[in-house]
């Protein structure tokens, strides 16, 4: 947006204010020549603020006449100059945006009081609210009608806000100050008198800079403080603050009295560690446990285990239907039993708040601890209580009173339910009583919960209420009847049978008797685990029902291709225009009702055709030629992007008027074929001409091809016939005969309509030699004479004489030579408009085929359709530009590619292959298109793009543009400004600006064509550019724009604004780091781009000072220039890097709304249309709100890379649109899933910004803002008429990083008190909704592989135990139906079917049933089942690991393209204890099981039960070699072998790195422990001490050990471990100290003990029962048992670390283990390798979706390819 600094009359001084940078607006200087300074409003909005009169002048600064309102505020309270600067800005910029809006706006210079109060209230909303909250009053007073008093309030508050810094992160904290600054402002405004000093009163913070070295400053230094304290992030969160906690210091009534003002220094408050008397955690303490789940949902919980408990108790009574059970009075009574149940489920809520929270409580408030005491002696009560009444009505269980008094206590007990039902049916009154802040009210509810600001009033309207709980009510009846029915019931014959069992006889030592107890419990454990979470299976089956059904009233998926886009072509003027284009607003129409009734009508008609007669379009041109100036310019961006080529640009585009043709002139491609079936018509229908023009016209595009064509024949051969000739008047008379005949209607008697197809073939030969490079006069003489030969003689009905012709003037009068020789004018090869056309006619009269398939481009298409068919969706009506909500867009960047440097391009990896050779062979009709361009902008040749520096460039953006790079996002984000441009010129074009315009663009000729390059005033130029750069037209210069009459560049520059938070581009520019040109380059391109980044001076004092810096590009100056620099207290990270550096930026953002937008985002011109659209639900109601954010559909674009790449978009894109929908309506909990969502800026700027940044427990950043929102009484909403792009991870080892970040992000969710509360405060269907979609898909997730470990361990158990062989002898079976359910469920899991379904719904819906069929075959054939299974691996790890020890962290994925080998020693260091490790335990298990089980002597059997099993552990084997290129290659992997054992063995030093040692990728893998609480230890021995049960197992099925039972067995085994133990230290001991001096010694060593083994093997031969085949069991018995010993030394690490040679032996045996499991995982991998043909198949599997677009894989991976392009 750079403009002239001002007048450049005024010279270039210094000292002149026309010389101050400024941001969008030259507010400094009104005189400036500025396109936004035009505006009224704006002016208004500048005057009010000078408005200074008979205010009292600051004491601390002198007062120039100049200054304003907002100077005033900064000269009083101590506020950074450039913080004033800025903030002024953002307030005209809000002023003059709300005024425009006003449709009764009457344009006088002088701003409405309203604006101002309105304005006030919305930023002042939250703290209001929160003084409320408080008791207090608000500091504000603004008399009625005093604009004045508005703006410095609202001024006040956004100079805090501005300067604030880390600050914004905690919105009450800046309410506290603001409430005391208010009340100064108040009191200076009053003029009232300080007592002390007698004196007029002044602020108590003031002089320069006093806001931020005196309020800021020190409450940054307590966040500072705590932050270290937290050892980045891995000290425990209950031992430091948040943001969080220093926020909710705030919420206390206290606080007042507790910090005073102006804040002193030496409170509690600004104690830091480790002052153990600091103010410690405040509102809730987050606490590592999965304990969390139970506190946070326990309402779901109980419902599940009462609903288990009743279910098992009804089953266990009786065979037939649950309610025949219920009638026996045994079963009534037990039942009753669940009570006992609830209360003691109650009693373990109030010990785990206890547990948890009372050492805050005490702090907090004795009264809360009380409380917290009472309920656990409460809820204590109620179950001695309920025992006591149940033992009474068990013995007395005939007398109906006992049962009574029972059912009695239970009616008391469930009084808290009840009213939760009653206030659940009537939402308002909830509302109304948890936002009032009443006394009475807290009293009334301080039981039920805890006092909070936010959480308050979230229930939904009635409406919304119904939905959720119908689908909610349904899903949970299928659930229960299902877990009865198929899990519980069959479970109960078994279990008595094996209750029933005594005597039995046990396979080893049993401690616990004969008892068969735990048998039953390994029976119950997985049904039970399945129970629990397939509530999760049948909501992704009912959400996806939900989602096409919500997504069919939605209109989705309508068009689905060019066919159906035929169809509905004809509707699309009038679609635009409608939905488009803004509707025509009358002053005084404020009915609402009827406007909306007209709106649905007209949408019916658009969408179905209704009364649509499609001719009214060619009565109203204006509609048509707006929609075709749109939609050329839709296809212009498309050549830009140089996803279509010049051909197909001419075949959809829609042409201007020309050639006197009478009728719309349709694009080509609907056009095609229409002339050749007319004339078909022509032939074969006989009768009068009405008929077959009847038949013609019931296809509207065959009629306008017949009309067009006549049309332009007709001016095509008077243009190149020379005018005032002879032979110009015989063809004039020809078309004049034509004409005659058809308006008398008898065309059809007259001519010969069998004739037709010749003069049709003699008119295409005429054409076809126009369109010739080389013009052959001769010979288009000779066609035209063929043409009027059989036109005259053939064509007519009668037969005419020469004479005849002559006379009616269809001959020559005198034929002194040929006709047509000597008149044929044909125009100059430069005149492109007239050669477009005539191969437009060309087109029409050849061609045959349906043209199904332009554009050929894949992506082209499926933009056009998704457009297409939202223009028939329910879109609000479009305002005009000047009246829509202004907003900004925000991308935070690090240090990410900006745009590839020519190295990059050409840079080949291992196989050979470069970025660029590889995106030709996946793009190859991109690439044919770019070369296409560069030849028509002039290339001779295409060695030119290497070498010539501007072609260079050129290739690099090509590259660029298919990458997930900062320009691409850029380049997509400023389609937002030229979409605006466009349409703002739209808004005020006459009709005759219109007919002017397209005539205009139509004789510039077809070098409508543009460019993908940006120079500096194409498209992104500035207003004065039109004038200035005349070079800059050359490429693109028929584009719209060149119509622009220079004012739509400040409806636009106050319209939109874009941000990109380039944290370290300060830092990039002082090393000249490429990366900052690329910035500086696209500043210089895209006029609307502003670069805010952290600059840090170092001043003499050796301090560093750091600064937030906004700088822009200014084009008079041509060079970087600094808009504003507003000083930090310190530095910016103290939180997650992301949302610190969003948050720094936020303050130079403009508008109404802001977009979050990340890096790997792209976004599309015909999109961007539609922005103002979307800006109008903000004025919305959704239900009983207003949306606070709007949510946005995304389309991944990098699914075609590969077939993972393709899953994880499937996955993705089924998320980002149907997963959306439904939580949007009807489950109203949808969040904030990352980016794109437009949020409410005014309502966030108050209420902590739009994502959360405290270390660790905010690590999954985005998400917490929908929290923060939804717990705010925020509203968020769901649209798809629009849509923004998406990279996504591409390669497995990017996919599995981003999805242990996910995984753990969610893990670290699980502690936080945003999902605590929203588990508490939203009613229970909500919250059902909120945890299924949350923290819930990862705990289910991890249940399912839980559900397996039980699986295999007990069956496991049962085998070795000898229970399995007695139980399956004695009973019926424990193969049995709810086992096989259980299976079945984890089973589908597993393959990923229900993470499939949502993506074969949606599929359906969008792309039709049987592609969407089609497309889940090709994904099973290509191993999709063994990706998600794999997958399911890594969220299980990263989500359980999180909660139990921490170790969450941001792990960069990398977004580049993944066509290179992986080695095998990165993807052991990524999976080996994710993935591998697991899979070889529970391969062991599953092959004991084989060896032992009863079952395994049944083979069939044997499959059926482990086969789910076995699939899981080869996924998690096989998958990083499956979806690695050349993963089976048998070369590469024995290389990859030899690298890793030498990774291994490579001892490294200290700066050493954990992809070059084992021993520090070890130390990093074991980090969790180190910072794991002291449940995650005990937890984590727990866990470990599974390894030991092997030994313990197998050592009594050894032949050694006999028939014996003793325990000694078990014992004497031990003694093996210690002697091997006792080996490898005595192995380790002699080589450190003789291995290399006295080798001998070592080599003798080695030898005894190799001796001593070998001799004790053939001792026990000879003397024992052992065989030769116990060595290899004990094997699998001993080797877990060591893994186990590592597993538990490794949480013992600090205490066992003092002893040298104890740890040295401990790692040691680690690497060996290491070695082992690496020698397990590749054997496999070996055999598939070895074995012939599955390379070949495997780089078919991997690159499946890239080979159907033309990608030559064998090449590519094999490397043989030519070196040139």
């Amino acid at each position: 947006m750079t403009t002239p600094r001002g007048n450049q009359r005024r010279g270039g001084a210094a000292a002149s204010p026309a010389a101050e940078p400024y941001n969008i607006i030259p507010i400094h200087d009104l005189l400036a020549d500025h396109p936004s300074l035009r505006f009224p409003e704006v002016r208004a909005a500048a005057a009010a603020l000078r408005a200074v009169g008979g205010l009292r002048p600051p004491p601390f600064s002198a007062w120039r006449a100049d200054q304003d309102l907002m100077d005033w505020l900064g000269a009083f309270f101590g506020f950074q100059r450039d913080n004033v600067r800025n903030q002024r800005e953002h307030l005209v910029l809000l002023l003059a945006n709300a005024q425009m809006r006003l449709s009764s706006a009457d344009f006088s210079d002088t701003l409405e009081p309203r604006i101002a109060r309105t304005l006030r209230r919305k930023l002042l909303r939250n703290y209001t609210s929160w003084c409320g909250f408080l008791g207090r009053r608000p500091n504000v007073y603004v008399p009625d009608g005093d604009p004045r008093a508005d703006m410095l309030f609202a001024g006040l508050h956004l100079l805090v806000w501005g300067e604030a810094a880390n600050l914004r992160f905690v919105p009450e904290c800046l309410c506290y100050i603001y409430h005391h600054m208010a009340l100064e402002l108040h009191r200076i405004l009053e003029g009232y008198i300080d007592t002390a000093t007698g004196r007029p009163a002044n602020p108590a913070v003031h002089g320069e800079n006093a806001f931020l070295t005196r309020v800021v400053t020190p409450i940054y230094g307590v966040i500072r403080a705590e932050v270290e304290s937290s050892r980045n992030g891995t000290a425990p969160h209950s031992a430091w603050r948040n943001y969080d906690d220093i926020n909710e210091y705030f919420w206390r009534r206290d606080v007042f009295d507790r910090l005073g003002w102006p804040m002193e220094q030496s409170r509690q408050f600004f104690r830091t560690p480790p002052d153990r008397s600091r103010v410690r955690k405040t509102g809730f303490v987050e606490v590592r446990s999965f304990w969390n789940l139970y506190r946070s949902f326990d309402r779901l919980w109980v419902m599940l285990v009462i609903y288990l408990q009743a279910a098992a108790i009804v089953a266990w009574e009786g065979d037939g239907w649950p309610w025949k059970s219920l009638r026996n009075r045994n079963t009534q009574v037990r039942v009753l039993t669940v009570f006992i149940t609830w209360a003691a489920l109650r009693f373990l809520q109030a010990l785990l708040d206890i547990g948890t929270q009372l050492r805050r409580a005490f702090r907090d408030g004795r009264m809360l601890a009380v409380r917290m005491v009472l309920k656990a002696i409460v809820a204590a009560g109620w179950v001695v209580a309920f025992a006591i009444l149940y033992k009474e009505a068990w013995n007395q269980r005939s007398k109906v009173s006992q049962i009574m008094r029972f059912l009695y206590a239970a009616a008391v007990f469930m009084i808290p339910e009840v009213l939760a039902i009653v206030l659940f049916i009537v939402p308002w009154v909830r509302n109304a009583l948890e936002k009032t802040n009443w006394k009475i009210c807290y009293a009334l509810t301080w039981w039920f919960q805890s006092r909070s600001f936010v959480g308050r009033g979230l229930r939904e309207g009635t409406v919304d209420n119904v939905k959720y709980s119908v689908f909610w009510v349904l899903l949970l009846a299928v659930k229960f009847a299902f877990s009865y029915f198929l899990q519980i019931k069959p479970l109960v014959r078994p279990t008595q049978e094996i209750y029933k069992l005594n005597n039995i006889n046990y396979a080893w030592h049993e401690f616990f008797g004969k008892s068969n107890r735990f048998a039953v419990f390994v029976l119950w454990l997985p049904v039970v685990l399945i129970y629990l979470m397939d509530i999760q299976i049948w909501y992704a089956i009912f959400s996806s029902l939900t989602g096409a059904f919500v997504g069919l009233f939605a209109h989705l998926g309508e068009i689905r291709d060019m066919k159906q886009l035929r169809l509905r072509f004809q509707f699309f003027a009038s679609a635009m225009s409608f939905n488009i284009m803004p509707e025509e607003q009358q002053v005084n129409d404020r009915s609402f009702l009827p406007s909306r009734l007209r709106n649905f009508w007209q949408r019916l008609q658009l969408r179905y055709g209704f009364s649509r007669s499609f001719r009214k379009i060619e009565s109203n041109q204006v509609e048509a030629r707006r929609f075709a100036l749109v939609w050329n310019e839709i296809i212009t961006k498309f050549r830009e992007e140089d996803i279509v080529g010049d051909r197909e640009v001419e075949l959809l585009e829609l042409p201007p008027e020309l050639w006197n043709v009478r009728v719309i002139r349709w694009p080509c491609f609907l056009l095609c074929n229409e002339l050749s079936l007319a004339l078909g018509q022509a032939k074969e229908v006989q009768g009068p001409d009405r008929r077959l023009w009847r038949k013609i016209c019931k296809n509207d595009y065959r009629r306008c091809a017949v009309i067009e064509v006549y049309d332009s024949a007709k001016y095509l051969l008077l243009k190149i016939i020379k005018d005032g000739t002879e032979d110009h008047g015989i063809v004039t008379q020809l078309f004049r005969e034509f004409d005659e005949s058809m308006s008398l209607e008898k065309f059809t008697v007259e001519y010969k309509m069998s004739v037709l197809q010749s003069v049709h073939a003699k008119l295409v030969a005429l054409l076809s030699l126009l369109l010739k490079p080389e013009k052959d006069i001769t010979k288009i003489v000779n066609a035209l004479q063929t043409l009027y030969d059989v036109v005259v003689r053939d064509f007519q009905a009668e037969k005419r004489s020469m004479e005849q012709l002559r006379i009616e003037g269809l001959a020559q009068s005198r034929p002194t030579s040929l006709l047509f020789v000597d008149s044929i004018v044909l125009p100059d090869e430069e005149n492109s408009t007239f050669y477009k056309q005539v191969r437009r006619m060309h087109t029409i009269l050849t061609s045959r085929d349906s043209m199904i398939n332009v554009p050929k481009n894949l992506e082209a298409r499926r933009r056009i359709a998704f457009f297409s068919n939202s223009l028939f969706m329910n879109i609000p009506r479009a305002t005009q530009v000047e009246k829509m909500m202004s907003f900004s867009v925000l991308t935070p960047y690090y240090n990410e590619e900006v745009l590839y440097s020519k190295d990059q391009l050409y840079k080949e990896n291992e196989d050979g292959i470069s970025i660029l050779y590889y995106l030709q062979q996946i793009y190859p009709d991109e690439w044919e298109f770019f070369v296409e361009r560069m030849k028509r902008e002039g290339m001779s040749n295409i060695k030119e793009l290497y070498s010539e520096k501007q072609r260079l460039r050129d290739l690099r953006h090509w590259v660029s543009y298919r990458g997930q790079t900062l320009s691409r996002t850029v380049r997509g984000m400023m389609y937002y400004y030229e979409a605006l441009k466009m349409l703002t010129f739209l808004d005020s074009a006459s009709e005759h600006d219109l007919r002017t315009g397209s005539r205009e663009l139509a004789t510039m000729g077809s070098s409508r064509i543009g460019s993908s390059r940006r120079e500096v005033s194409i498209d992104g130029s500035g207003y004065y550019s039109r004038t200035s750069s005349s070079r800059a037209l050359s490429r693109a210069s028929s584009s719209v724009s060149t119509l622009f009459k220079g004012s739509e560049y400040g409806t636009v520059l106050m319209k939109y604004t874009y941000v990109v938070a380039c944290q370290i581009y300060g830092q990039q520019k002082a090393k000249n780091d490429p990366h900052a040109f690329e910035i500086l380059e696209l500043m210089k391109n895209y006029e609307a781009l502003r670069v805010a980044y952290v600059d840090e001076k170092h001043s003499n004092g050796g301090e560093t000072e750091y600064f937030s810096v906004l700088v822009k590009y200014d084009q008079q100056l041509q060079r970087e220039v600094e808009i504003y620099r507003v000083k930090l207290p310190g530095p910016l990270k103290l939180g997650e890097g992301k949302p610190e550096n969003q948050n720094h930026a936020l303050i130079f953002t403009r508008g109404d709304a802001v977009q979050t937008i990340d890096m790997n985002q792209d976004n599309y011109f015909e999109e961007a249309l539609k922005m103002r659209n979307l800006l109008e639900e903000f004025n919305r109601l959704y239900g009983i709100r207003k949306p606070k954010i709007l949510g946005v559909r995304e389309h991944v674009f990098t699914g075609s890379v590969s077939s993972l790449a393709w899953f994880m978009s499937a996955q993705e894109t089924s998320f980002v649109t149907l997963g959306q929908r439904v939580l949007a309506d009807p489950l109203k909990v949808r969040m904030h899933y990352g980016h794109p969502d437009v949020f409410d800026r005014l309502w966030f700027l108050g209420r902590g910004g739009i994502s959360k940044a405290s270390r660790v427990i905010n690590i999954s950043e985005d998400i917490f803002a929908g929290f923060n929102c939804t717990l705010r009484g925020g509203n968020v909403t769901h649209h798809e008429y629009i849509q923004v792009g998406k990279g996504r991870d591409v390669g497995l080892n990017q996919v599995s990083m981003f999805e242990a970040k996910v995984a753990s992000g969610n893990g670290e969710q699980t502690l936080s008190r945003d999902v605590y509360r929203l588990g508490h405060r939203l009613d229970f269907f909500r919250m059902l909704s909120f945890f299924y979609t949350t923290i819930g898909f990862y705990f289910n997730t991890m249940m399912v592989v839980l559900t397996v470990y039980a699986f295999v361990w007990g069956r496991f158990y049962l085998a070795l135990s000898g229970l399995e062989a007695y139980i399956s002898s004695n009973t019926s079976s424990t193969n049995n139906a709810a086992l096989g359910a259980v299976l079945n469920q984890q089973f589908v899991i597993q393959l990923g079917i229900f993470t499939a379904l949502p993506m074969i719904i949606e599929n359906s819906l969008e792309h039709g049933f049987l592609t969407a069929v089609w497309d889940f075959i090709k994904m099973q054939l290509q191993f999709a089942s063994v990706f998600y299974t794999f997958s399911m691996g890594t969220k299980t790890h990263y989500y359980g690991r999180t909660i139990l020890h921490g170790g969450a962290k941001y792990r960069a994925t990398g977004r580049g393209f993944v066509v290179e080998h992986k080695k095998f020693a990165e993807n052991y260091r990524l999976y080996a204890r994710s993935h591998f490790i697991k899979a070889i335990e529970l391969g062991v298990i599953l092959t004991l099981y084989a060896s032992y089980g009863s079952s395994s002597g049944n083979t069939l059997v044997y499959i059926l039960l482990t086969i789910s099993s076995w699939f899981l552990v080869l996924s998690w084997i096989l998958a990083p070699f499956i979806f690695n290129p050349s993963g089976l290659d048998w070369l590469k992997n024995f290389n990859d072998f030899e690298d890793f054992l030498n990774w291994i063995w490579f001892r490294g030093g200290i700066s050493v790195k954990s992809d070059q040692s084992w021993e520090k990728w070890w130390e990093e893998e074991t980090d969790h422990l180190r910072t794991t609480g002291l449940f995650g230890s005990i937890l984590e021995i727990i866990l470990d001490l599974r390894y030991f049960f092997f030994q313990y197992a197998i050592v009594y099925r050894l032949h050694i050990a006999g028939t014996s039972k003793s325990i000694l067995i078990y014992l004497l085994s031990w003694a093996c471990i210690l002697l091997a133990f006792v080996a490898l230290v005595t192995v380790a001991y002699f080589r450190d100290k003789y291995s290399a001096k006295k080798h001998i010694r070592y080599r003798l060593v080695q030898a005894i003990i190799v001796g001593a083994t070998v001799a004790a093997i053939v001792l026990l031969l000879e003397f024992t029962k052992f065989q030769f085949i116990d060595a290899f069991t004990s094997l699998l018995a001993f080797l877990p048992t060591g893994w186990g010993i590592i597993s538990i030394a490794l949480v013992f690490k600090p205490y066992l670390r003092k002893s040298e040679m104890v740890w040295n032996t401990i790692v040691t045996l680690a690497r060996l283990y290491d070695i082992m499991f690496g020698v397990i995982v590749m054997a496999p991998v070996a055999v598939l390798s070895w074995l012939p043909g599955l390379q070949e198949m495997q780089t078919r599997i991997l690159f499946n979706e890239a080979f159907s677009r033309g990608l030559h894989i064998s090449q590519i991976i094999t490397g043989k390819r030519s070196h040139g392009v």
